[in-house]
């Protein structure tokens, strides 16, 4: 048995390859999302094909997933697109090139508007993702995402990398070597870990596996953490827990540092130079520093709050609380009070924020009961996230509170 669509996504890959077709690879920026992406790409440069652009969003400035300024960065970047669109030409011309494959990773479940005008485009959209579905599916072409109604695949919880390595197995078979199904696991464990999915069945295989090979990993990015030439007391190798070594090595992939729109953990771990590799992570411990330093800020503002208001839920943001670190916080403050958790930012006239709960209240669910105050919604059960215009903050707190 597959996960629903896993062998018409394979199929039309391998026919899109053949064909020489456009493809484009969509990631969230997050590290289940890049190393999706990269498992992908390098599944495809082995397949003999080639990716056309891949396009990370900046969830700060555009939101999470497909996003309009993406589909026009597509345009810019690829101006056939632009081009076949006025003239309202077919797929086959010669002149404009042949059909451009659109593949959202880790993304786009919650994507309706989206996914119509990528098909206006141009694009033939697919879909592979992980996050709980809202009320309906988006009109892409196909859709992979275990949580769907028909998937009768018996486990749900993989993060998107784990879908997208049994993608791969599918598309390469018996040209998947010893050392790339290894060095593939490597990523989906991190990946898995990092997007805190469940440790059972067949992730927990996936980990096992994943991370037997780690400190031996042929990655130039990956070896680069276990390179003795950090600053003492920074590297991986003051840890002599493996665990902490790897919970120390996520923690720097999910590091902010983006350039040329591609986020850090995607550059180090398709770095093809250890010595670049060491700079980079160098770079991202000292960034790493100073992310804790304003946690810890953060973290005490917030407590001064909770100390002073017993509610049912904590709903605190903040135009000076920096969007990468709110994740962090929700965790910490969710983990330690045992609530509901909603941590945002607080921009011009919108609010983007993240979502965690304990175990036993599904957050998704919890945020569909008040839907009609938010602009977007949708993750995980205990982990989601969500956009909201600013007049509608305590509308949307309130309207919580009466559904605990």
């Amino acid at each position: 048995m597959e996960i629903k669509n896993l062998k018409k996504v394979a199929q039309r890959i391998l026919k899109a390859v053949k064909l020489e077709e456009k493809i484009i690879l969509y990631g969230d920026a997050d590290l289940d999302g890049a190393a999706a992406v990269i498992i992908l790409k390098e599944t495809i440069k082995n397949l003999g094909g080639k990716i056309a652009t891949i396009y990370f969003p900046d969830r700060e400035l555009e939101g999470y997933g497909i996003t309009e300024k993406g589909l026009n960065y597509f345009k810019a970047e690829l101006p056939f697109m632009e081009a076949r669109r006025k003239k309202k030409t077919k797929f086959s011309s010669p002149k404009l090139g042949k059909k451009a494959l659109l593949v959202s990773l880790d993304c786009g479940i919650g994507n309706f508007k989206e996914v119509v005008m990528a098909k206006k485009l141009g694009f033939e959209v697919i879909i592979i993702d992980h996050h709980q579905i809202l009320d309906k599916l988006p009109e892409a072409s196909i859709i992979v995402d275990p949580k769907q109604k028909g998937d009768k695949y018996p486990f749900k919880e993989f993060a998107t990398a784990g879908i997208v390595f049994k993608l791969s197995e599918l598309l390469l078979k018996n040209i998947m070597t010893d050392l790339l199904r290894e060095n593939f696991l490597e990523l989906v464990a991190l990946a898995t870990i990092a997007d805190m999915m469940p440790q059972e069945e067949e992730n927990k295989i996936f980990i096992e596996e994943g991370l037997k090979s780690l400190e031996n990993s042929w990655r130039p990015g990956i070896k680069a953490f276990f390179a003795p030439h950090l600053k003492e007391g920074w590297g991986v190798e003051s840890f002599e827990d493996f665990n902490q070594k790897v919970s120390k090595i996520i923690s720097i992939l999910n590091v902010r540092d983006v350039e040329n729109s591609l986020p850090a953990s995607f550059r180090l771990l398709t770095s093809s130079s250890l010595e670049e590799s060491k700079v980079l992570v160098e770079k991202l411990l000292k960034k790493s520093e100073l992310r804790k330093e304003k946690i810890k800020e953060i973290m005490e503002r917030i407590e001064e709050k909770i100390l002073r208001e017993a509610e049912q839920i904590i709903f605190m943001g903040g135009p000076d609380w920096e969007f990468t670190l709110i994740s962090s916080v929700a965790s910490i403050i969710c983990q330690r009070y045992q609530k509901p958790t909603f941590i945002f930012k607080k921009l011009e006239k919108e609010s983007i924020g993240t979502v965690r709960t304990p175990a036993g209240i599904d957050s998704v669910s919890l945020m569909k009961k008040c839907k009609k105050y938010l602009l977007t919604y949708g993750g995980h059960s205990l982990a989601s996230g969500f956009r909201i215009k600013n007049e509608n903050l305590e509308k949307f707190r309130e309207c919580l509170m009466k559904q605990l």
